[in-house]
């Protein structure tokens, strides 16, 4: 069953409204997902600099659900650990639209490589929600360039949260 949470009201550091819900699979209660979210959006978009307001939405989901969006949107049929979906083109360090667009994460994914690469649930959350918000402000990694640009950004971000280099 969906629940809607709204997060991202009550900390001026973030300049997002935050759509939050939960659609299925396994995660952490509404509360911890609200705090793990407001942190990593706060920490990314203190690392970008990027200001204005928006809004963003995110999902969490499951495999099943995220491999028809990724076959659907991407053609690839497999399920995959987050997915960004602009509301509009965002060109790095513009103004920021008024609605970013969706994140939306599958759980047995996220479950299945926090355990393979040995690290805490909650900081490999916290790492893809940074991950697809940078994607949603204009940041990819198609090119090694691009990786490094954006994975700085993560990496810094990360740190901001006492999170571990995700990358080493």
């Amino acid at each position: 069953m969906p629940e809607d949470m709204k997060a991202g009201g009550g900390d001026s550091s973030i300049p997002v409204e935050i759509d939050l819900s939960v659609e299925a699979g396994d995660w952490p209660d509404k509360t911890a997902l609200t705090l793990l979210v407001d942190r990593a959006v706060s920490a990314a978009f203190a690392e970008t600099g990027v200001a204005g307001h928006s809004e963003l939405s995110i999902v969490f989901s499951d495999d099943a659900h995220i491999r028809t969006l990724n076959a659907g949107w991407r053609g690839k049929d497999k399920p995959t650990n987050v997915l960004s979906f602009p509301a509009f083109p965002f060109p790095k360090g513009g103004k920021l639209p008024p609605m970013l667009g969706d994140i939306v994460l599958a759980s047995e994914t996220v479950t299945r490589e926090a355990a393979l690469e040995e690290k805490p649930f909650e900081n490999h959350i916290t790492h893809l929600v940074i991950h697809g918000l940078l994607h949603l402000l204009g940041y990819d990694h198609e090119t090694d360039a691009e990786a490094e640009e954006m994975e700085a950004i993560e990496r810094a971000a990360l740190a901001r949260l006492a999170i571990p280099d995700p990358y080493t």
